[in-house]
């Protein structure tokens, strides 16, 4: 059945505008009223950011929302749960959506528009596009191996989204590492007239970077989900305190949270932060990444680590 919060179909949601009951914001669900709505702001003067989300908002979300109200004029969010980048043995189903919740909060913290279409109405007729976008190689790597096709999916639905906002700033949250690393990547192959801008990631107190699959966790397995972001931690420590064997800095990671027996290892990655390839030996800037599975949830996260040791190009300290 349809999502609680989600418009139902009549005369106002087949015409692309739908009034959220509890929110001011207005919400669109055609691209093409999508697309005129956001050129008419910047042939006003006005500036635009976008905020593409799948929606279920939380405080991570609102930060990058908050970030785009103080730098632009016009903040349009997108909330769309995109089902090419779910695989078949993923439960899209199960994705928490809630439009009304999340149009209030959007509201509440600057937003001025929300874009919200049906797959029908992103990809007609089908709700399925026959084109794709793919950035080799960085989309193949760590959450591209654990996720085949997941990157496919992200990146055709990220250019469709920039492609119909125009000349705009785009607002990611850096928690997805490499879904930023291939944005940043797909903007500058495509020349897309985006200006992406990176923001950090947001935690709960013990660490827990913020998701919308923590809803999942039972109340063991929130208490033992810190423990990836510990272990990120103990992979910088090492890097700080000059390892130079990639190995070694997986190990560190790997043996916190094997100390967690709720957790299972996808995978601990010592990484360049752009290329995302893993060095042979560690110097200069990095990014460590990490996942794992807790229960039915699955966790990603990272966090950058400086090598006191300077880098083959010269980059660090």
């Amino acid at each position: 059945g349809r999502a609680n919060g989600t418009p139902a179909a009549g005369p106002e949601r087949e015409r692309g505008r739908v009034p959220p009951s509890r929110a001011s914001v207005a919400v669109i669900t055609e691209p093409g009223e999508w697309r005129r709505t956001l050129d008419a702001a910047r042939n006003a003067g006005r500036t635009v950011g976008v905020v593409p989300t799948m929606g279920s908002l939380h405080a991570g979300h609102l930060s990058l929302i908050r970030l785009a109200a103080a730098q632009r004029d016009l903040v349009a969010v997108t909330d769309y749960v995109n089902p090419l980048q779910f695989a078949p043995s993923e439960d899209l189903a199960a994705y928490p959506r809630d439009l009304e919740s999340d149009c209030a909060l959007a509201e509440e913290v600057g937003a001025h528009l929300v874009f919200a279409p049906t797959p029908a109405q992103m990809w007609p007729p089908a709700g399925r596009p026959a084109t794709t976008v793919t950035v080799s190689g960085l989309g193949d790597r760590l959450e591209g191996a654990s996720r085949p096709g997941h990157f496919v999916g992200v990146a055709t639905v990220v250019t469709k989204l920039l492609c119909l906002a125009g000349a705009c700033r785009a607002y990611f949250g850096e928690k997805d590492w490499q879904q930023l690393a291939i944005v940043r990547r797909l903007v500058t192959d495509l020349s897309l007239p985006t200006e992406i801008v990176a923001c950090p990631t947001v935690r709960d107190r013990d660490g827990l970077a913020l998701s919308s699959r923590n809803a999942h966790l039972s109340a063991a397995e929130r208490a033992a989900a810190p423990t990836l972001y510990w272990a990120l931690l103990a992979g910088r420590r090492s890097v700080e305190g000059g390892e130079e064997d990639p190995e070694a800095v997986r190990a560190a990671m790997a043996g916190v949270i094997g100390g967690e027996p709720r957790l299972i290892v996808d995978y601990v990655e010592v990484a360049d932060p752009e290329a995302l390839a893993a060095p042979a030996r560690v110097a200069g800037e990095l990014r460590l990444l990490a996942a794992a599975r807790l229960g039915r949830t699955r966790l990603i996260d990272n966090i950058s680590a400086v090598s006191p040791h300077r880098g083959p190009a010269g980059v660090g300290p």
